[in-house]
């Protein structure tokens, strides 16, 4: 089996990224589930309707989000979607799902979403501690869990895989936008990406106008960010897994 996780999209340039290069990918990869980080797909802040949709429409089984879950007051039509969950340690109460669970060629497949704490200035649960009593309860019902970790610190990413190494299949960062090229199995087993980048306007300041972002570092003004123009890049990882054990043999940076 072969699973692909696709990085953050930024914008409409992302969304029409992702559509033009996905199809074919698939098909020439042969991939069998797909997970795509959507969290910016909205003018680079949240998401909505016509892009949830336009994402599902490519065979896509899963869209995962972030620390801008909620930009779009749209979310809260289709939050409860299974096809979409949110970090799982948003504070309990909170609406939609962190983690779910799906078929795919006879195996299920558990994806949890969660959100770092160091440097998001974002109130959640200890990811650590949320993570490891999801995996605790589902473990004996799933052959497979990929976590998309959406966090900014390599400090806290990495001990995070090494937490969970032989536990779960495959832990994915995003947020950076950068991709990382220290993708790994881990002692245990676990297949580990620190981040596997974004997908959206190649030269950008993380997808945003590079303008924009060098006004704001030379004047300290609020300038509004807004989508780059222009080129667009896509980047992801696959995991290519041993259909018997259910263990990544192989993972594989994508950049385009």
């Amino acid at each position: 089996m072969k699973v692909l996780a696709v990085g953050d999209l930024v914008g409409l340039a992302g969304v029409k990224e992702l559509k033009k290069i996905l199809p074919g990918l698939i098909e020439s990869e042969e991939i069998d589930f797909t997970i795509v980080n959507a969290e910016n797909s909205a003018d680079g802040f949240g998401i909505t309707q016509k892009i949830f949709d336009d994402i599902l429409s490519e065979d896509v089984n899963v869209i995962t989000l972030g620390n801008h879950t909620w930009g779009k007051k749209d979310i809260f039509k289709f939050i409860d979607d299974p096809r979409i969950i949110r970090p799982a340690n948003y504070p309990k109460g909170v609406v939609g799902k962190g983690y779910n669970i799906y078929k795919c060629n006879g195996k299920k497949i558990a994806v949890i979403n969660l959100i770092g704490r160091v440097e998001m200035n974002i109130l959640t649960e200890n990811p650590y501690l949320i993570a490891k009593d999801i995996v605790n309860k589902i473990k004996d019902e799933v052959d497979m869990i990929f976590i998309d970790f959406h966090a900014e610190a390599t400090g806290e990413k990495i001990p995070f895989g090494y937490y969970l190494d032989g536990q779960v299949t495959a832990i994915f960062g995003t947020h950076t936008h950068v991709q990382t090229a220290d993708e790994k199995i881990l002692p245990k087993g676990t297949a580990y990406i620190t981040d596997i980048g974004m997908t959206g306007p190649k030269n950008s300041a993380l997808g945003m106008d590079i303008n924009v972002a060098i006004k704001r570092m030379t004047t300290s003004l609020p300038e509004k960010y807004k989508v780059a123009e222009g080129e667009c890049m896509f980047n992801g990882v696959i995991f290519v897994i041993d259909d018997n054990t259910s263990k990544v043999i192989k993972i594989n940076r994508i950049c385009l």
